[in-house]
């Protein structure tokens, strides 16, 4: 019986991260669309729609949100050390995601924002997407990598600000795309001025914006630059005998296995 339940296990395991068999692919195929269709619901949420579809909105966030919670449950019961699956980074952003689940009938906008946070679980998927665009480099890999660490933060700061600022400030954040205006000219330091958030929260977290913004975009611009500058200080001359393509313009030797270029 126990060898039995380990094998189903396995194949669990093996289905769920597996990128290469039809199976895996379907599934994580089926996982990404609903991120992202769950968080296309958050926005379309924030702008005026008949309550109809509103509320079929409603109800179709609460199915992906029962996927998940079915997914968090199967990877935990598979995990071989429960502890460490618990405190890592993966298993504390589903956690985050599920949890409206649960406390949703609450109805509180503060803990509706861990709504945006499920955006982040498309870095579970980093592997799976660079496969889709067959991207094996370790430029692209980067470039994948810094445009989803932007594309989170922007998202789930517009989430944040429109979340505890339209009730207090609604002729300004009217929905998302003022919200992610907001962001945008805040994460880069350029401050307008025209959009000022009025609550104390919607202030804290304009704080966190700027600080994440005077950090991460020049650090973010900082690697582009040194991948660029490297890339124009290479020769496109392949080695002869490990096949490697890349070279500084001034080697006489493959820096892997050493033949004469």
């Amino acid at each position: 019986m126990e060898n039995k339940i380990g094998v189903i296990k396995e194949k669990i395991t093996y289905y769920i991260d597996d990128f290469d068999s039809a199976i895996g692919i379907t599934i994580n195929f089926i996982i990404l669309g609903l991120i992202l269709l769950s968080s296309s619901i958050f926005v379309i949420e924030t702008y005026s729609i008949p309550p109809s579809i509103f509320v079929f909105l409603k109800q179709l966030d609460t199915v992906i949100l029962g996927i998940f919670t079915v997914e968090y449950i199967l990877r935990f019961w598979c995990a071989d050390s429960k502890k460490s699956f618990l405190f890592s980074f993966f298993s504390f952003v589903d956690l985050l995601s599920i949890l409206p689940l649960f406390v949703g009938f609450l109805d509180i906008r503060y803990i509706r924002i861990l709504r945006w946070f499920r955006v982040l679980r498309l870095f579970r998927l980093i592997d799976f997407e660079t496969s889709i665009f067959r991207i094996k480099s370790d430029d692209g890999m980067i470039l994948v990598r810094i445009f989803l660490i932007l594309f989170s933060l922007i998202f789930i700061y517009s989430g944040a600000i429109y979340q505890v600022e339209h009730y207090s400030n609604p002729g300004v954040f009217k929905n998302f795309f003022d919200a992610l205006y907001f962001s945008i000219v805040t994460m880069t330091t350029v401050g307008f001025g025209d959009v000022i958030p009025l609550s104390e929260a919607g202030r804290i977290v304009t704080v966190i914006m700027i600080f994440s913004g005077v950090i991460l975009i020049p650090w973010q611009i900082s690697i582009l630059t040194q991948k660029f500058l490297q890339q124009t200080q290479q020769s496109n001359h392949i080695c002869s005998h490990c096949g490697l393509r890349f070279h500084d313009r001034d080697a006489n030797f493959c820096k892997i296995c050493g033949t004469k270029l």
